[in-house]
């Protein structure tokens, strides 16, 4: 799991609040993509930190990954494939 990899590492959630009420990775931060220009400067303290930004298939993570590294975050990840990538592979180890 990606939080057992990076103990300072923010899992960026970037899907809708139903879509995160329907499914999310365990201790995410809600942060639509509708919201990320009204809200960046709540995640200010992560500028040098590790952001890892998801969705559910990883459109509107990638959106969002590559404003916050245009603004400035040294180290922003999207998960490639998203969420629906994290649950796809339930027998091997899964990204998430």
């Amino acid at each position: 799991m990606l939080r057992d990899r990076f103990q300072n590492l923010l899992l960026l959630d970037c899907q809708t609040q139903a879509e995160y009420h329907e499914d999310h990775l365990c201790g995410a931060v809600l942060m639509p993509l509708q919201e990320i220009s009204l809200r960046v400067g709540e995640l200010d303290l992560w500028r040098r930190g590790v952001v890892v930004a998801y969705c559910r298939t990883g459109r509107r993570s990638h959106i969002v990954a590559r404003y916050l590294a245009e603004r400035g975050f040294h180290c922003v990840r999207s998960v490639a494939g998203g969420i629906e990538a994290c649950r796809a592979d339930e027998a091997g180890e899964a990204l998430c």
